[in-house]
């Protein structure tokens, strides 16, 4: 491609509303362009990185023996009302209605619709196992898109479910598809880690996601040196309990004007917030449910969701909190609450001198000693662990690092085939459900995390394999005859070779070329000008290292080659 003929809108200057190195660059090297909150257009550089990924997934699928499909975008909503995902999955489901007035969702996975294509087609366990996928845009009404394309509401996904007779048959199904995402990410030149990670809304009993090391991540991952590793909703680990006192004092009222932050109850009174204990009220499958959590740490709210064996778990609302409480926000306490379920974490079982909200306006209690002065209906684990917490299987300090998701694996079990009724006859002609498995890829987020780990202050640096061009043909001058004939020649011969150029024929300055080649950041940038033209050679630049080799004009194309099939 000749930039001449080529759309790469270029900016010089970071956009107003970047958030993120990938956000920044995608715009400013003209992969694609906003059209409304968390929905982009892709413009033909992004569009060609994405097909590389694609080219890449598809590949690895294939050979894992996935089988390629297309389903529609939209579904209507009695197939999700079959699951009751219709009501379960929130406000993130894209909801529409046709002229008739029937409801239907904008895909953001397809569980249920791949469940109804098999259970209509498949009869016998002699056809199983088997895994269909496609690579498809997917919709979710992301309360907050941020990031880019990293946390959009429109982004493009391959999902593939996998179909069993049995647990062991999904198991290596599963260990397949790992293995399959590993040789993706690799061939992406990604560092990744491989985590245990919560079901979430897609539900199943194991999950595993693939995260990409970044410190702008949204995702926080704990690790110990023993191997361990998992989200910080999945994670678990032993959590250090404070010093107490020595002896159990009496209840104390205490006044705490306008005093509603574990902060500022803290510092009034003098108390660590590791003393403390906050009270926060949540609307669970359409009940309330008051959980208690040592004030130094944070609800995990997947894991208070699986104790309960709950779907949809929301923080209530301030005026169900005081009408069940008699306070406002931030004096909610366990002491005299009646007619509300009480979890209490580990972490506040053994405090016997807490500092609990009094269920009173500017009020607080001190000196409150679990099962003495209050009984939670029952104790959980149901913190939210972090760095400098102790290893559940080592007992070993973990750290953390940041990363982005960009796959995740399930397994599904039934969850699905029980409530869609998607059977197989097995040997004695006896019904049975399916055994699911999905598996997710990010693939427009993956470009985006391909970025965020290959850049640098000059523009992004895209490994071969995914790269919108490999070289990039840099014709110093197209006033010149040799140069622009020369360039041209070039351009030509490596085309020939089965390599994707692009040829920059502008006649621009040749500093504004380098630094729209630096931006755009091709493997390999080949500068053709009058100066090298008279000793006879060309400049071939790496991306990544800036080593600059200097070709001799006669066999260039060889030689240049030959230095791109060196180049990661």
């Amino acid at each position: 491609m000749k930039w001449t003929s080529a759309l790469i809108p270029t900016h010089k200057e970071d956009p107003s509303d970047a958030e993120t190195t990938s956000h920044r660059l995608m715009l400013r090297a003209g992969l694609m362009r906003k059209l409304t909150s968390g929905v982009y257009n892709y413009l033909p550089l992004g569009w060609r990185a994405i097909r590389n990924v694609e080219r890449i997934v598809r590949e690895e699928m294939d050979a894992a023996g996935c089988q390629e499909i297309l389903m529609p975008v939209i579904s209507p909503s009695e197939l999700w009302r079959e699951t009751g995902r219709w009501d379960i999955y929130g406000k993130e489901l894209w909801r529409v209605r046709d002229r008739n007035g029937r409801e239907f969702a904008l895909g953001p996975t397809h569980e249920e619709v791949v469940t109804d294509i098999v259970r209509n087609e498949i009869r016998s366990y002699r056809e199983l196992p088997f895994t269909l996928y496609q690579i498809q845009t997917k919709f979710r009404d992301e309360v907050r898109p941020r990031f880019g394309v990293v946390r959009a509401r429109e982004f493009i996904m391959k999902d593939a479910y996998s179909f069993h007779r049995d647990d062991a048959s999904l198991a290596k199904t599963y260990q397949a598809m790992c293995d399959a995402y590993t040789r993706i990410f690799e061939r992406c030149a990604l560092d990744f880690r491989p985590v245990e990670a919560a079901t979430g809304a897609i539900g199943g009993s194991h999950s595993h996601e693939f995260m990409v090391l970044s410190d702008t991540g949204e995702s926080e991952v704990i690790v110990c040196e023993c191997g361990y590793a998992a989200t910080d909703e999945r994670a678990e680990g032993a959590i250090a309990a404070p010093e107490a006192p020595g002896v159990d004092c009496d209840l104390e009222r205490v006044e705490t004007p306008s005093m509603r932050t574990i902060e500022e109850v803290s510092a009034f009174l003098k108390v660590a917030p590791e003393r403390l204990v906050k009270t926060i009220l949540y609307d669970v499958d359409g009940r309330t449910v008051a959980v208690l959590i040592r004030g130094d740490r944070d609800v995990n709210e997947a894991k208070l969701a699986a104790c309960l064996g709950a779907d949809i778990i929301e923080p209530s609302a301030p005026e169900t909190i005081e009408k069940l409480t008699g306070a406002p926000v931030g004096f909610a306490g366990p002491v005299g609450l009646k007619d509300v379920e009480i979890i209490a974490d580990h972490t506040v079982e053994p405090l016997n001198a807490a500092v609990v909200g009094a269920n009173e306006k500017d009020t607080h209690l001190r000196n409150v000693k679990p099962g003495r002065d209050f009984n939670p209906t029952a104790y959980h684990d149901v913190a939210l662990v972090r760095a400098g917490d102790r290893c559940a299987r080592c007992g070993k300090e973990m750290s953390s690092f940041r990363g982005i998701e960009v796959s995740q694996a399930f397994k599904l079990g039934t969850k699905y085939s029980d409530s869609m009724k998607a059977t197989y006859l097995d040997e004695d002609g006896v019904a049975k459900p399916l055994v699911m498995g999905c598996y997710g890829l990010g693939v427009s987020r993956t470009v985006a995390a391909i970025i965020e780990q290959h850049h640098d202050d000059d523009g992004i640096i895209w490994p071969r394999s995914v790269a919108p061009y490999q070289v990039e043909v840099l014709a110093v001058s197209m006033k010149s005859e040799a140069c622009r004939e020369r360039s041209e020649l070039l351009y030509d011969e490596l085309r020939a070779r089965g390599l994707d150029v692009l040829l920059d024929d502008r006649d621009d300055s040749p500093g504004g070329k380098f630094k729209d080649a630096d931006l755009v950041g091709m493997p390999l940038r080949v500068t053709v000008g009058d100066r090298g033209l008279k000793k006879g050679i060309v400049e071939a630049r790496v991306r990544r290292t800036g080593d600059v080799t200097e070709v001799p004009v006669e066999g260039a194309a060889d030689a240049i080659v030959d230095i791109l099939n060196g180049i990661v």
